[in-house]
Order: C-alpha cells, then sequence, then structure tokens
C-alpha cells in the first residue's frame, strides 16, 4: 500500500466547528483515500479554543495575531486541539470508511519547535518535521490526523500555528499537493475578485500593498515556505464548497492556486 500521490490537506478549525462540515470533508478524504492516495490532515481548532476559554472565564490575548499561551493555556490547547478536535475529527474520518490516527506534533518528534518569543509564551516556531512516522502510517494504509502542537527534545509543548504545522509537514513528508480548506472562496485581489492563480512575486505584491492581510496574508507566506520547502503544487480553497476536494484533485480550478514560477496568469 506504499504507492499514491502524496496529499496534505490543511483543513481550518472552523469548518470542523460543525458536524455536518466536518463529516461532509471526511467523507471526500475517506473517498480520495480509497482512490489511492496517501493523505496527511493536518487541522486548526481556534475558534473552539477561544470558545474553550471564554466559557471558563479566561481571556484570550494576541499579540501579532498570535494567541499568548501561559502555562493555562497549554492545558487547555493539548484538551481542545489533540483532544476534542482531533478526536472529533478522527472518529469522522473513522465513520467515513478510512483508517485514521490521532496525532500531534509531539509524536515521534513529528514537528519540532522552539519559543517563538518570550513574550507570548509557549508559542512556538517550526525548526524541523520528521516524517517517518507519517511515512510508516500512510504507507500501510492509515491516515494521520495531526494537531497544531509541537514539541522540543527536552519536553517542553508549544502552540503552533496550524499553516505553519501544514506546510512543515507537507515539505517533510514530500508532498506533490498542499491543500488549504478555508472558509474563505481564495486569495482576493484589489478589486475584490478571487485569483485563480498566483505566483510568488504576485503574491508578495498582495502583501507588499496590504491587499492580503491579517489570516490571508499568514496563509500566503506559508504557501511561499510550502513552494520553497520542495511542495509541488499549493491550492487555498473553500472548504464548504460542494464536493471541493474531489474536484480539486480532479484539476478544478477552485480557489486559488500558487506557482513557483511568473508564468502568465489570470
Amino acid at each position: 500500500m506504499s504507492g499514491g500521490a502524496k496529499i496534505l490537506v490543511k483543513l481550518g478549525g472552523t469548518l470542523l466547528d460543525d458536524a455536518a462540515s466536518r463529516d461532509a470533508l471526511a467523507r471526500q478524504i475517506a473517498g480520495a483515500g480509497r482512490a489511492g492516495a496517501r493523505i496527511v490532515v493536518v487541522h486548526g481548532g481556534g475558534k473552539q479554543m477561544t470558545r474553550y476559554l471564554a466559557e471558563r472565564g479566561v481571556e484570550s490575548r494576541f499579540v501579532d495575531g498570535l494567541r499568548v499561551t501561559t502555562p493555562e493555556i497549554v492545558d487547555a490547547m493539548l484538551k481542545v486541539f489533540a483532544g476534542t478536535v482531533n478526536h472529533e475529527l478522527v472518529a469522522s474520518l473513522n465513520r467515513a470508511g478510512s483508517l485514521a490516527v490521532g496525532l500531534s506534533g509531539i509524536d515521534a518528534f513529528l514537528v519540532e519547535a522552539e519559543q517563538m518569543d518570550p513574550r507570548l509564551g509557549a508559542v512556538g516556531r517550526v525548526t524541523r518535521s520528521n516524517p517517518a512516522l507519517l511515512e510508516m502510517l500512510t504507507g500501510h494504509g492509515y491516515l494521520p490526523v495531526v494537531a497544531c502542537v509541537a514539541g522540543d527534545r527536552a519536553g517542553a509543548v508549544y502552540n503552533v500555528n496550524g499553516d505553519q504545522m501544514a506546510v512543515a509537514c507537507a515539505a517533510a513528508f514530500g508532498a506533490a499537493q498542499l491543500i488549504f480548506l478555508t472558509d474563505v472562496e481564495g486569495v482576493l485581489d484589489e478589486q475584490k475578485k478571487v485569483r485563480s492563480t498566483l505566483t510568488r512575486g504576485q503574491s508578495k505584491a498582495l502583501i507588499d500593498a496590504g491587499i492580503a492581510t491579517g489570516g490571508m496574508r499568514a496563509k500566503l507566506n506559508a504557501a511561499l515556505a510550502a513552494l520553497d520547502g520542495g511542495v509541488g503544487q499549493v491550492r487555498i480553497a473553500p472548504g464548504a464548497a460542494e464536493r471541493v476536494l474531489e474536484r480539486l484533485l480532479g484539476g478544478e480550478p477552485i480557489g486559488t492556486a500558487m506557482v513557483a514560477d511568473e508564468e502568465s496568469t489570470q
């Protein structure tokens, strides 16, 4: 069972917050696996995390879009990201016919990190990803589902941006495609229209001009890092679109495709 194209799918936490949306995506991912692809899923859970903390009277503080991660929030992060969100998704995938395995970056040093900034607490910057576990599992027909939690060799635990986690895993795994399924239609240009393709230079121009900001700016930077890391193709697409993964893998131009060269785009 070692053959098949390697695909990494990053699921935003918003898409997983609703059971119907989660199950629909799980069916598509399971279907791609049955068709022969070797799939790894990386997921976020920021919306669920914020709600969990608010229910317990803990205010979420952000610096430059990153959640300040105190020891109390590390505990919550493990419960939410690596606990509830991860295992609900694993259950949906198994119900759809996959052999899903819930993981985080801590497992077998899958993703290692270091502290990004003392002001942010236990927010991590990825330093390396070790693909052996992903290779072993996908090579035997299992579907790894990775929560965006990383660690280091000293046993520290870090909150890692989900897009950066996805890029690290995709590059180490040698993915032919990295697909970001999000809650937006794709990357918008200055006319608020979805760009079907973007080169490196065009992506950087959108960032420099302040058109791509916040989460989309982070996603574009992550996509560029994936291309630099050797990932063949990167797509940013709406996860709520009907049969989106099936259509993307069939070559339909949904959302935005990131391309490495400067060929003409529209």
